[in-house]
């Protein structure tokens, strides 16, 4: 099956066309894709053109957010789903309307080719009530208003992955893992499957991210919303001019972040400071939950090449004897970074979210 991968993230865009066969990879082991572009996302119909002309294209897999409640994880696109999503969509609004303009696209370029949309939240559907329910009126929880989840596709390959690098069986590991990019969310998983999560009903709740302001008191909100401020201009606040943007008042950037620290900006610090910390606490909930941890994984454009933020995180061992070796923290690009004397396997996994669109629509009955 020749399959071109479309990931319309909340500040990037990666393409990537794979070629498979059966039986399929195991989801630890991708094959290297045949294309691969990162281009910029207000280039994307020339991206998406130059992806389509690389060869016959015989399905198109999009990363959706946002799905419909009660949607399957690999979803058909036609005229009707899309509005359907466009309608569910609102509530990822730096999202899913970037993956429906790249629809919409494909659409021109490669007419009669099936497209899909993949869930990224279908992974967390395995989290128990107790971490699901929100604490409302049960009318309100029952008609769909519950945590759900978000960074799915790139928890379950980095749990994977980082369990196959550290040489422990995903069945019975107990993993962390942390997706930390200009989006962020850190998953608890067992046995391979999330049971609990960061990210809540929107992508706007838990950790601070690049533009987004995390978890804020719900009570704070209503006081903006008393004193004046539209419900549009709260949510423009809250998905573009927030989280370390908001805090420093210059970038949302880590690397810009970093270098502005090491300036002695007060600001940048304090950003620092706090993604610090509530990636700290975050952490130690995510253990908490699983009643212990074998691994910890960092993927994400942070999680990935930030050694810093990496070495701050676990400062005194999380309380769990959690150690990074300062050597392995700043040359390795993907492996373990582990010292030898955690009690805890720590890796770094390159994210794979492209792999995983492709492999799922693959394996799709959707598709047979």
């Amino acid at each position: 099956m020749r399959i071109l991968t479309v990931n319309a993230g909340s500040t990037s865009l990666k393409l990537e066309r794979y070629e498979l066969g059966r039986p399929l990879p195991v989801l630890a082991e991708p094959p290297p894709p045949t294309y691969s572009s990162e281009p910029k996302p207000g280039d994307a119909e020339r991206a998406l053109a130059e992806a389509a002309s690389g060869g016959p294209v015989e399905v198109v897999a999009h990363r959706f957010v946002r799905l419909p409640d009660g949607a399957p994880a690999v979803l058909r696109l036609d005229p009707g789903s899309e509005a359907t999503i466009a309608n569910a969509g609102v509530d990822a609004p730096l999202h899913d309307a970037s993956a429906l303009r790249a629809v919409e696209i494909v659409a021109r370029l490669l007419p009669g080719v099936p497209q899909f949309a993949i869930s990224d939240s279908a992974f967390h559907r395995t989290m128990p009530d107790a971490a699901a329910t929100y604490a409302l009126p049960r009318a309100l929880t029952l008609s769909g208003l519950r945590r759900l989840g978000y960074h799915g596709l790139s928890h379950e390959y980095a749990a994977h992955r980082g369990c196959m690098l550290a040489g422990l069986d995903v069945r019975s590991a107990r993993v962390v893992t942390a997706h930390l990019g200009g989006g962020s969310s850190l998953c608890a998983v067992r046995g391979g499957e999330s049971v609990d999560t960061t990210m809540g009903y929107t992508p706007l709740e838990g950790l601070p991210m690049a533009t987004r302001s995390g978890s804020v008191d719900p009570g704070l909100l209503i006081h903006l919303l008393r004193g004046g401020m539209s419900v549009d201009a709260l949510e423009e606040m809250l998905e573009r001019h927030s989280g370390l943007l908001g805090i420093s008042d210059s970038s949302g950037d880590v690397r810009d972040l970093l270098a502005a620290r090491d300036r002695d900006d007060p600001a940048a610090r304090l950003a620092l400071g706090v993604l610090v910390w509530r990636l700290r606490s975050a952490l130690g909930a995510m253990a908490a939950v699983l009643g212990g941890v074998d691994l910890i994984t960092f993927t994400g454009g942070i999680g990935e090449h930030a050694t810093q933020i990496r070495a701050a995180a676990f400062e005194g061992g999380l309380g769990i004897g959690a150690h990074v070796d300062e050597a392995l923290n700043a040359i390795v690009t993907e492996g373990t970074i582990a010292a030898a004397s955690s009690a805890v396997a720590i890796c770094i996994v390159t994210a794979r979210e492209n792999w995983q669109l492709a492999r799922s629509v693959a394996n799709s009955q959707t598709v047979a």
